[in-house]
């Protein structure tokens, strides 16, 4: 057997540095390495995620801000559920997400109700095609005749105090009739909170938390995803659709200002920064400007140039004749249009926060106007650009 041979101590020194010294660029390679790949990978799982934005993958809130505002959407077919189609009438289904998308609710929230209520209109108890049942509602959708507007059905005009709708275009509100009650439902909801707060829409429409649990529930069951979303056309993300229609720099500080004060309350007599009045909001959007405006709703109605309904643009005013004591030559409610049929409001202390809804459905509109073309808007205008 041959002897190993034998180590010396300077040899065996000589092999520890080395080993080290190979070790430390190991190390070194692993540590660079480290660097790049980890932020990589959470990078990556932060982006799956999280919906895909436009600026990463070119689409997504901008897509569907489109669709929003013409109306179409690829997915609107796909949202729906197979336990929804299952048992929703297909006549129901439709009517849900028609006047879900035009008022701008969420239509498994609508059809939620109506399940709840009347099985979609198949229930046989009293009240749901005629009459009324024990504690006074009606039709599909249950409403009390006197949240109807005083009759089962009536005459769609100017001046009903209720939310008796016309669904169907026969110039009648019928309580019994599904698409005259889903649309007065539809209203109702977005009256009191929806599409933002659905717990307290929902527990207008019925004052019982446990009834609210259980709509949210069947909501949920109605949609592929699960879930209940915001409709696109309430999204924040779509707010620069909404300020890049803005004819002019002038005009989109003025929508800026306002959009940005969504979600906030109203208050009577506010002009911010936490809470507005509906005049309020616009008084200060035309200040952010650098404009002065009458403050309240019954100076702004003459202030403005009037302009025809259908020509109304971003920054113009639509005056409504709500409230007490006003009426139709003195408004007291105004709202500020953000593209056409939407405008943002400050509503009521029980209606919700400020939000973009819609106007033409609205009853007892008075007219528009157009602070800009006001003479002393105009000279402020002109001193500021000298």
């Amino acid at each position: 057997m041959t002897a190993p041979p034998r180590m010396t101590s300077s040899g065996a020194s000589t092999r520890v540095v080395r080993g080290l010294a190979s070790a430390g660029r190991d190390w070194r390679v692993i540590a660079v390495a480290l660097v790049l790949i980890v932020p990589a990978t959470l990078f990556g799982s932060i982006i799956l995620m999280t919906p895909s934005p436009s600026i990463l993958f070119g689409g997504g809130a901008a897509e569907n801000c489109a669709e929003a505002a013409t109306g179409e959407s690829a997915a609107g077919a796909a949202d729906v559920s197979q336990t929804a189609q299952g048992d929703i009438p297909g006549d129901y289904l439709e009517l849900y997400k028609k006047f879900g998308k035009q008022i701008g609710v969420q239509w498994n929230v609508l059809a939620a109700i109506g399940k709840r209520e009347t099985n979609h209109g198949r229930s046989t108890l009293p009240g749901v095609r005629s009459g009324t049942n024990y504690a006074g509602a009606a039709g599909p959708m249950q409403f009390l005749i006197s949240t109807w507007g005083g009759q089962a059905k009536m005459k769609i005009e100017p001046g009903i105090n209720g939310y008796a709708s016309d669904g169907d275009g026969d110039g009648y509100g019928d309580v019994y009739n599904p698409a005259d009650a889903i649309l007065g439902a539809a209203k109702m909801l977005k009256r009191n909170g929806a599409p933002d707060d659905l717990r307290r829409a929902i527990f207008v429409y019925n004052r019982a938390t446990w009834y609210v649990d259980q709509v949210l529930e069947i909501a949920k069951r109605y949609a592929a995803t699960g879930d209940i979303v915001l409709p696109p056309e309430a999204d924040p993300a779509c707010d620069s659709g909404y300020v890049d229609s803005a004819p002019d720099d002038v005009v989109r500080k003025i929508l800026e200002y306002a959009l940005a004060q969504r979600g906030k309350p109203y208050r009577w007599g506010g002009t911010g920064p936490d809470a507005f009045d509906c005049s309020g909001i616009i008084y200060m959007a035309y200040r952010n400007a650098g404009l002065t405006i009458p403050r309240t709703t019954f100076g702004q109605w003459p202030f403005g140039a009037k302009i025809e309904e259908g020509k109304e643009q971003p920054g113009d005013l639509v005056f409504f004749n709500a409230g007490p004591g006003t009426s139709k030559d003195s408004p007291g409610h105004v709202g500020m249009i953000v593209s056409p049929g939407k405008m943002i409001e400050a509503r009521c202390t029980l209606c919700g926060p400020i939000k973009v809804t819609t106007y033409r459905d609205r009853p007892n509109i008075v007219g528009f106007t157009r602070p800009l073309e006001n003479e002393t808007v105009i000279e402020q205008l002109k001193r500021a650009q000298t």
